[in-house]
């Protein structure tokens, strides 16, 4: 007999006059993949209805733009005061709707940092006169200004409103417009600006004339930051204070207490939690804020996991929960945990993989979920295939993704790992407390291919060419791995040398000083885990950059620097980094004094002493106890291509190809296995 174990996650709540089916709510995300005109394309409106058919009460569209001539912050936010936009506005609202969900909106205004708009129009206008990115005037706005601006929100409120918008979200936050007035920087000496209850009239003006537009009964939301976390901004005392002035006045139905700036780095490692912070490392604000309000509160930040949802609604820490890159991970959250199978979760790891790519390409990837960036092309998938037998060789993170993506096309699988654990050489990182939420992915495809009815696990079965044609199969996906490469230095094979992989399994056979060759990815998070454990940690790089480190920039990088567009994400995103991943690392740096990190710097030799290295200041010897090598992984192709003539279909991915990262490897083989049998 069905049991709800969730009762209060999944308990309706009413605002206004709308019945919401549960408290999860899908945070406020943009799609940058719009049109020319800046609306809505048929693939964001898929991205935005995967969340509904996942089973979320409402899903929020992000980064509405209400007054297109001087809000924009950068090329690529939705256009919300355009009747142009209209079909586009309203089919995705459909889309949302026809789930079960409500469709909700954000509407915001850049203020000050509306470089794009400063861009096209020579002037951008905020709280007060300055001077923006490239040298562009400030305009302090005027009475007339603010007036328009009020209008601007209420308008496309009505739009939106008539797109078949049911909830509208209102962000007084992060450091958009609403925002800066709220601010202690807003000195103005007129009746906007200076004392708090001045900096609140214009987020209250705006809130009004929105309800004023849309009708009493209709649901409204306000976004804030309980606290600023810069060093000008303002604190959770005042946090406090807007929030309980915003319920005083009475005309939202709902107050989402998220934190931070989207300008300061360190602020918004909050306002998108770091795998450096634990899961609901925003709650308290929300708890806190819960206490002195009567309207009903949302929580937001680093919110995975069903159990610590359901806990912190039944103890009265808020109402309602908010999710963000959670509902990209796995949009069937709210499904799956009611219906018992929360276990199957795929948990968010908050690699920023999502906010890299959204940057770089316009186009939301995941790392562990491979649909999304193509919810259109698997909504209208209704490829005819051949069942087969499928040999899948390794059970790693492309050879699990692979397995369960030919069960669900209908093939029969048998997966075969030479060792007696899936989940690949990554499981090495399981002792790594900022890596758990990997180790939970490992498990969790893991446990779905060890529950699969179609799917045979053989472990501790190495797949040689012999046993390849005794189980005669259709398709074979060989995804045999990568393994370390050993830099060809002298005295590498000295006794107080380990490999990366070996240090993560035996820790404890490390020195109190350690060097590590290699500040990329392995080798930088390495050196934060031995620097947090207490070792003193020293990381030489070749190039002139190592992950969580800004590169000196090319002239014509620096001249691009200074132009219209001058903030160092833009460098960042045009050298193809994962930015904010590499903000994480580098904060996360900055914490600690033990660790440091050498660019433009060849390791030379290994002794006895420590490395010998060769820098922009000549060679010296760096002392250590333990030398690390993490200077990347070379393919292991010869036992895939073993296997290349035996099957009609052979198939070889991830990094036996080309060593790269846990995205490439589930995007592939996800793609692969559903190409099998299409001819």
């Amino acid at each position: 007999m069905y049991e709800m174990k969730y009762p209060h996650l999944f308990e309706p709540i009413q605002l206004g006059n709308v019945l919401f089916r549960n408290r999860l709510f899908a945070s406020p995300q943009d799609y940058p993949g719009l049109t020319a005109e800046n609306f809505l394309t048929p693939e964001a409106t898929a991205f935005y209805e995967l969340k509904a058919q996942g089973g979320f009460a409402s899903v929020c569209i992000g980064d509405c733009v209400v007054d297109s001539k001087y809000g924009h912050a950068h090329k690529f936010m939705l256009r919300g005061d355009d009747i142009r936009g209209r079909v586009s506005l309203a089919r995705t609202a459909q889309a949302i709707i026809r789930h079960g969900a409500v469709a909700n909106i954000e509407l915001a205004h850049a203020g000050k940092f509306a470089g794009q708009s400063g861009q096209e129009q020579g002037v951008i206008y905020g709280p007060m006169d300055g001077e923006g990115p490239g040298g562009i005037p400030i305009r302090a706005m005027d009475e007339a200004f603010l007036e328009r601006i009020i209008n601007c929100y209420a308008d496309t409120a009505a739009f939106v409103k008539q797109c078949g918008f049911g909830f509208i979200n209102i962000h007084a936050g992060h450091g958009w417009m609403l925002a800066q007035f709220l601010s202690p920087e807003n000195k103005r000496t007129d009746r906007w600006g200076g004392s708090l209850e001045n900096r609140l009239r214009l987020p209250l003006a705006v809130i009004e004339a929105v309800r004023k537009r849309v009708g009493r009964n209709f649901p409204l939301e306000v976004r804030i930051s309980a606290e600023e976390l810069t060093k000008t901004g303002y604190t959770f005392d005042e946090g406090l204070e807007i929030a309980k002035a915003i319920d005083k006045q009475g005309m939202v139905d709902l107050i989402n207490v998220s934190v931070g700036h989207h300008e300061d780095d360190g602020a918004s490692m909050y306002t998108h939690p770091n795998l450096f912070l634990p899961d609901g490392v925003n709650v308290h604000y929300a708890a806190e804020v819960k206490k002195h309000v009567k309207t009903p509160v949302e929580a937001v930040g680093a919110l995975t996991d069903p159990d610590m949802m359901e806990e912190l609604l039944a103890s009265g820490k808020c109402d309602v929960l908010q999710l963000g890159r959670q509902t990209l991970a796995d949009p069937d959250l709210p499904i799956k945990a009611r219906e018992g199978k929360a276990d199957e979760v795929n948990e968010c790891m908050r690699c920023f993989t999502c906010f890299h790519n959204s940057s770089l390409t316009g186009v939301f990837y995941c790392a562990t979920n491979p649909v999304i960036g193509h919810e259109l092309e698997r909504k209208m998938d209704n490829t005819k295939r051949r069942q087969e037998k499928v040999l899948v060789v390794g059970g790693g993170v492309g050879g699990m993704q692979a397995a369960l993506t030919a069960s669900e096309c209908g093939h029969q699988v048998i997966l075969c790992e030479k060792t007696g654990e899936l989940g690949g050489t990554l499981r090495c990182e399981r002792n790594v407390p900022f890596k758990q939420k990997l180790d939970r992915y490992l498990d969790t495809q893991a446990l779905k291919v060890n529950r699969d009815p179609n799917i045979e696990v053989r472990m501790n079965t190495e797949v040689t060419p012999e046993l390849a044609r005794e189980i005669a199969p259709d398709a074979i996906i060989a995804a045999t791995g990568a393994r370390p490469v050993v830099p060809p230095i002298p005295g590498i094979d000295g006794k107080n040398v380990m490999g990366a992989e070996a240090v993560y399994h035996n820790p404890e056979q490390t020195g109190d000083k350690v060097v590590i060759m290699g500040g990329g990815l392995v080798g930088v998070e390495l050196g934060i885990w031995l620097a947090q454990s207490g070792k003193d940690v020293t990381v030489v790089e070749m190039a002139p950059q190592a992950a969580g480190r800004p590169a000196d920039p090319e002239p014509e990088d620096a001249e691009r620097m200074a132009s219209t567009a001058g903030r160092m994400n833009d460098f960042f995103e045009f050298k193809g980094d994962n930015l904010v991943h590499g903000i994480a690392l580098g904060k996360q740096m900055e914490k600690l004094p033990n660790m440091r990190i050498f660019v433009k710097t060849k390791a030379l030799e290994v002794t006895d002493k420590g490395l010998m290295v060769e820098g922009p200041e000549g060679k010296r010897l760096i002392e250590a106890d333990t030398v690390i090598y993490a200077t990347g992984q070379r393919p292991q192709r010869e036992a895939a291509l073993a296997l290349k003539d035996i099957a009609p279909e052979f198939y070889m991915l991830g990094d036996c190809v080309t060593p790269k990262n846990i995205m490439q490897a589930t995007s592939i083989a996800y793609q692969v296995a559903r190409d099998i049998g299409r001819v």
